[in-house]
């Protein structure tokens, strides 16, 4: 590797994880206290030296796979991919934290690329984001899940159970409904569905369908009671405020019953 690009890929990963310590204090903060002026202004401040650095690393443009995943963090999306309102201060900054995550992993898996032509830009041009997700029908739905999919497993690493397991959960109705809705008429026909729109159908019935209509095959028979409940506040969240703890074994099996399904609906995978 050209010693400039090397040197310029060090000081950037170098600048990022410095903005990374800084967003988790700032998420920290906020989300004891959202209301808090001082650090809602250090938050904005924050914001805007993200922006700067991830419109250099993407050369400017706005269409580059990491300029368009820092624009979506700011963005809160249901399952089926609608834009919605309220999104609170220190959720905005963990999904942003997920962005400068994959900065972070692109820039570091260039330690082999020969050359100088290009600059950073070009280097994390050529380490676009995961594509787990090119199966989903729904292109616009497709970043919001793989977001989603990177919360989920870091909140998975930082032993935050209920997070990890209700996102997980929030991915696989995801992808299991943009299934349903592209089948093939004759594919759901062979099957017994429920009247009204497939939006409205209750999760396990979805999961159900879908296994009987041969999108998915046996997998989710593993899924945690707790788990198939994940939209029931008081099976999750628990009564009055109240959290009810979730196990790390519920937690990391919903997450494997999830990487099932995405193997059947992506048999290349």
């Amino acid at each position: 590797m050209d010693e400039n690009l090397r040197a310029q890929i060090e000081t950037y990963l170098s600048h990022l994880n410095g903005l990374i310590q800084q967003g988790h204090q700032l998420r920290d903060k906020l989300a004891t206290d959202p209301t808090n002026q001082t650090s809602m202004a250090a938050a904005r401040e924050w914001h805007e030296h993200c922006g700067v650095t991830i419109n250099q690393l993407s050369g400017g443009s706005k269409a580059h796979w990491l300029a368009r995943s820092f624009s979506e963090a700011f963005l809160m999306r249901t399952t089926d991919g609608r834009a919605t309102e309220g999104a609170a201060p220190a959720e905005i900054i963990k999904r942003q934290l997920g962005v400068l995550d994959q900065a972070v992993a692109s820039l570091s898996g260039m330690g082999d690329v020969t050359g100088s032509g290009g600059g950073v830009a070009a280097a994390s041009a050529a380490t676009p984001a995961p594509r787990r997700f090119e199966f989903v029908h729904n292109a616009e739905l497709r970043p919001v899940i793989e977001q989603a999919y990177i919360d989920s497993r870091r909140a998975l690493d930082e032993k935050d159970f209920n997070f990890s397991l209700r996102t997980s959960c929030g991915i696989l109705e995801a992808i299991v409904t943009d299934a349903l809705e592209h089948a093939e008429p004759s594919t759901l026909a062979a099957s017994i569905t429920p009247a009204g729109k497939i939006g409205d159908w209750p999760f396990e019935t979805r999961l159900a369908v879908a296994e009987r209509a041969g999108l998915i095959r046996g997998g989710c028979a593993r899924l945690p009671a707790v788990a198939r409940k994940y939209r029931d506040d008081d099976n999750v969240d628990g009564q009055n405020g109240q959290n009810v703890a979730i196990s790390e074994r519920d937690a990391r099996t919903t997450s494997q019953v999830l990487h099932v399904v995405m193997r059947d609906l992506n048999p290349s995978r």
